[in-house]
């Protein structure tokens, strides 16, 4: 006896990731998504990582062997972070803290020999990735990442796309300095990846609601 039922396939956990130099709006467009898609937020690990060890900018800038036990700590953190969310979770950062150990440490050649980096690119390739280009009118002091110039910001940017390619990460890039069209894009995004938009449904039009309702009766 034939029959006509679909077959489902178990969605795997979301994880979406917004990466890119720093003064891109990550953070901005990843605390929407929490707020729009109801799931958690990891907090950056850098700024945490900064206080414990009670270090301050300018010695992120002078200081290599500070700065390579720092990037190190910190690129250890984000993997920590991810996994003990175990489910679905926004990130405004991924791998990027690795651009900055490009530009500012001597450790990149340890980290890319080490077999976690591999595993966590595999893992990061699994996921969403938006890529938030560079827009001259966000670079602005954070207080966390050395260099504020817009050379600097395009440096990084062009370190990420690297790394991205590298890896073979697919990704989306969001040029566009609008937050309306980014959060545009990421709906919509979003939305062909199957995920589920909580507040869309909570605000769907009663008249398309009843037909639903009455079939299902």
């Amino acid at each position: 006896m034939q029959t006509n039922r679909k077959i489902t396939r178990p969605i795997p956990p979301t994880r979406i990731y917004l990466v890119g130099a720093h003064a891109t709006g990550k953070t901005t467009v990843a605390r929407w998504v929490r707020d729009r898609y109801g799931i958690p937020m990891i907090a950056e690990v850098a700024r945490g990582v900064l206080a414990e060890m009670e270090a301050h900018l300018d010695s992120l800038r002078t200081d290599i062997s500070l700065v390579n036990r720092y990037q190190a700590e910190v690129f250890a953190r984000q993997i920590a972070a991810e996994q003990k969310v175990g489910g679905p979770f926004v990130s405004d950062r991924a791998f990027c803290n690795l651009a900055y150990a490009a530009h500012h440490s001597t450790i990149l050649g340890e980290v890319f020999r080490d077999r976690r980096l591999k595993d966590y690119m595999d893992w990061v390739r699994e996921g969403i990735v938006f890529f938030l280009r560079p827009h001259k009118e966000l670079v602005r002091a954070d207080g966390v990442r050395a260099g504020l110039e817009w050379e600097e910001v395009v440096r990084i940017d062009g370190m990420v796309k690297l790394l991205l390619e590298m890896f073979d990460v697919p990704y989306i890039p969001v040029e566009s300095l609008s937050m309306q069209e980014r959060v545009r894009l990421v709906e919509r995004v979003l939305d062909l990846g199957g995920i589920p938009n909580p507040q869309a449904r909570a605000t769907e039009p009663a008249e398309e609601a009843a037909p639903r309702a009455t079939a299902a009766n």
